[in-house]
């Protein structure tokens, strides 16, 4: 008995080491974990989350947590990746997963949340590398828009639910002008991309990229908060709000450092800021549905701050706490997310955000809920290596225990 615990504990090390899990919303916003304890979890809608008290005249007063909904299905990606992404497709109601499978970097796995089924769309990726970028998946277009080595990339995912036996190819838009270097932080609203902390911007500026036109905007726009100060000019990470319908308007932006969350509403030109997660962990990847910003931080743990747009004075007192179903189904610490461990550069944690672009891609209005996702083969390597480590390490246990 002492030999097989052991040897469950030392496979469960292994899987830490190499698990990449993501949250994402489907279009009627039930939250997924994915790859988290090694399953999948649907942890519902925002008024499944919590936990409380209950009481009736047999048992009297006792504390109740839910549990999250096993929803682990055949088809899956190992979500082993270096820096796994999802991103949300709001009018198909379909989940897209990038870098899920280590093997197999440049396919897009879908999950058809209607079916909960997956499959894998296989994808040329010509000049774009799968190693190194940042993307968002456009609301209307239902169009990734990337930024891969300094170059503006697209992949039209038409109105894909079920991967189809074609491979679906990444086309070079444009050479973003950007700096040599630029770790992207990228968000959608209103049909245009937000790019911040582009070096040489101003604090509480955004640099833009205008679907319609196809375009980089000349100037950056400004994003006051009420008092007059900034958000910084700092890396982190952003994620769009949706809207019941329609393209977002709104997106947060949470600094590496997670001193405050930041939301900037692109049709009032303002930012008002917000709580800041209560977990500072640079490495943590974030989602956002309509009424909440939801936080997967590199110890597994997933937490969520209500939020309700055009309303201050409720943001202003809001705090975060635990989905709690999803920490009866995985309890924090028990699992732990690589992102910290399998990323070079500052934005190389995954989140799934909203960001628009267009232009040389398909036509039409775009505006995009999506993720970052951005790695290097030496990354994929050094986690090989990792697993080789502690592989041999479990060999040499077997042979002292058995």
């Amino acid at each position: 008995m002492f030999s097989s615990l052991t040897l469950v504990s030392l496979f469960s090390l292994v899987y830490s080491a190499i698990a990449s899990p993501v949250v994402c919303f489907d279009a009627s916003f039930n939250l997924y974990a994915f790859g988290l304890g090694g399953k999948d979890w649907s942890a519902g809608t925002q008024d499944s989350w919590g936990s409380g008290k209950y009481s009736n005249a047999y048992t009297g007063l006792f504390d109740f947590k839910g549990s999250a909904q096993d929803a682990t299905a055949t088809g899956r990606p190992p979500f082993d990746g270096a820096n796994t992404t999802c991103y949300t497709s709001q009018f198909y109601n379909a989940i897209y997963v990038m870098n899920g499978d280590a093997s197999n970097p440049s396919a897009v796995h879908i999950f058809d949340a209607t079916a909960k089924a997956w499959s894998t769309q296989a994808v040329t990726t010509g000049a774009f590398d799968p190693a190194s970028f940042d993307a968002i998946l456009d609301h209307d277009t239902n169009v990734f828009y990337a930024l891969s080595k300094g170059e503006l990339f697209f992949l039209d995912m038409g109105s894909l639910i079920t991967a189809n036996s074609s491979a679906l190819n990444w086309i070079d838009v444009a050479k973003a002008p950007y700096p040599d270097g630029y770790q992207p932080v990228m968000a959608v609203a209103q049909n245009h991309v937000h790019f911040l902390d582009v070096p040489g911007t101003p604090a509480g500026d955004a640099n833009i990229f205008v679907i319609h036109f196809s375009s980089f905007q000349t100037q950056p726009q400004s994003y006051p908060l009420p008092d007059g100060s900034a958000f910084p000019a700092t890396h982190g990470q952003a994620a769009s709000f949706f809207q019941a319908e329609g393209v977002q308007q709104e997106f947060a932006f949470i600094p590496d450092d997670g001193s405050k969350t930041y939301v900037i509403n692109v049709e009032t030109n303002t930012t008002q800021a917000i709580a800041g997660p209560s977990t500072k962990d640079a490495a943590a990847t974030y989602a956002a549905s309509i009424t909440a910003l939801v936080q997967l931080d590199s110890k597994g743990a997933v937490s969520f701050l209500p939020y309700k747009e055009g309303d201050a004075s409720t943001n202003s007192q809001a705090a975060w706490a635990s989905v709690a179903n999803l920490a009866t189904s995985v309890p924090p610490g028990s699992t732990s997310s690589s992102s910290a461990s399998s990323t070079s550069t500052p934005n190389g944690t995954s989140s799934a955000k909203t960001t628009s672009a267009g232009g040389a891609s398909p036509s039409g209005n775009s505006s995009s809920s999506g993720g970052s996702g951005s790695s290097n083969g030496a990354l994929s390597v050094g986690l090989r290596t990792i697993v080789a480590v502690v592989a041999a390490g479990i060999m040499g246990a077997i042979a002292t225990l058995l």
